[in-house]
């Protein structure tokens, strides 16, 4: 489930990001966007919740450590790319 939710979180970015340089109105593909960042971390936590109640301490180990710098990573990226057109907005005014 977080795979989708990912994939759609990029998708919902980049049509932000063409929004934007179309000249459209991008806030709510921005709101979409991080949105659903929110809910692809909400599924990466409910992944890992269910590996701790089924006591899988190997998928945590080999899994989490990594996991969890990607996913700071991505986040700050998807924020990022998401209010680019905001700042950009107002960097032009």
């Amino acid at each position: 489930m977080w795979l989708i939710l990912g994939l759609i979180a990029i998708v919902a970015t980049l049509i932000n990001l063409y929004m934007y340089k179309t000249g459209k109105d991008y806030k709510h593909a921005m709101a979409m966007g991080l949105s659903f960042t929110a809910l692809t971390l909400c599924a990466e936590y409910s992944l890992v919740s269910n590996w701790v109640k089924g006591e899988d301490w190997s998928a945590l180990l080999d899994v989490v450590p990594t996991m969890e710098k990607a996913l700071w990573f991505l986040t700050i990226v998807s924020i990022f790319l998401n209010i680019t057109p905001l700042l950009l907005e107002r960097k032009g005014k």
